[in-house]
């Protein structure tokens, strides 16, 4: 498979990352294949860990075609971080513009130069109890439908055993494997053409999470739940929960 250039940046970061990650993690990191040799596209990846990025980005490294992650725009422009974001060449995200299409404009740009762009479309670490992933949001279906560029899903696991979501420390013992799988490019085909209306990007969405989905339940042996953990859905219901104990507590000092 053919490198592209990947910069002093980011070998600088290889150098200091690679190590503690080789040493750390065990490998097991399947469907390389389908990471295309030449030109543009997306790979959408689950989120269950904060050491997640570096163990999947090294599995991207070596490759030979890095990702360029998605970050807000604001960490440009802070100092070494900023160096560091520009010289690695991640891409930011305008969240400010009011057109949601021009948030991404820097992803579609980086896809149309050729680029390998890394969408975490959770947005977040996964709140589902058990580790599957979540709804997703729609940058990625936006950058994908303008471009029509592949889109690789990617499943990993591991990371999340190392470090579980939201702990503040490592479980280093014993040694933990990062399992990572690359699937077949998703078929976004019958959205091309057409509006993206809400609707229609929500309903892409849901073809590109239920694909990594299907990844993760390959590496797991075990399938995910029917329906996607929706956060907004879960405070929706915690808000009813608390408004129904709320009007059936009696004031305070009143007999029972």
């Amino acid at each position: 498979m053919p490198r592209r250039r990947i910069g002093f940046w980011y070998r600088f970061a290889a150098v200091l990352c690679k190590p503690p990650l080789v040493v750390l993690i065990k490998r097991d990191w399947r469907g390389m294949e389908h990471i295309p040799a030449e030109g543009g596209f997306i790979t959408v990846v689950n989120h269950n860990s904060h050491v997640d990025p570096f163990a999947y980005a090294h599995y991207q490294y070596n490759t030979g075609r890095v990702p360029r992650f998605l970050a807000k725009s604001g960490l440009f422009k802070k100092g070494f971080v900023g160096a560091a974001m520009r010289g690695t060449g991640q891409i930011p995200v305008y969240r400010e513009s009011t057109d949601a299409l021009s948030a991404f404009r820097a992803a579609i740009d980086a896809v149309e130069r050729g680029e390998c762009v890394a969408f975490y479309p959770e947005g977040t670490l996964t709140r589902d109890p058990d580790g599957w992933p979540m709804t997703g949001k729609t940058g990625a279906a936006r950058v994908a439908l303008q471009t029509k560029c592949p889109v690789v899903p990617v499943a990993q696991w591991g990371a999340n055993e190392l470090l579980p979501p939201y702990a503040k420390k490592p479980d280093l013992f014993p040694r933990k494997t990062h399992h990572v799988l690359a699937g077949p490019p998703v078929d976004l085909s019958r959205f091309y053409g057409k509006e993206m209306t809400p609707d229609l990007l929500k309903e892409a969405t849901e073809v590109i999470m239920a694909a990594i989905t299907r990844q993760l339940e390959e590496i797991r042996g075990e399938k995910a739940p029917a329906t996607p953990y929706d956060p907004r859905r879960e405070r929706i219901e915690q808000r009813r929960r608390t408004e129904a104990q709320t009007q059936g507590k009696e004031p305070e000092g009143q007999s029972k």
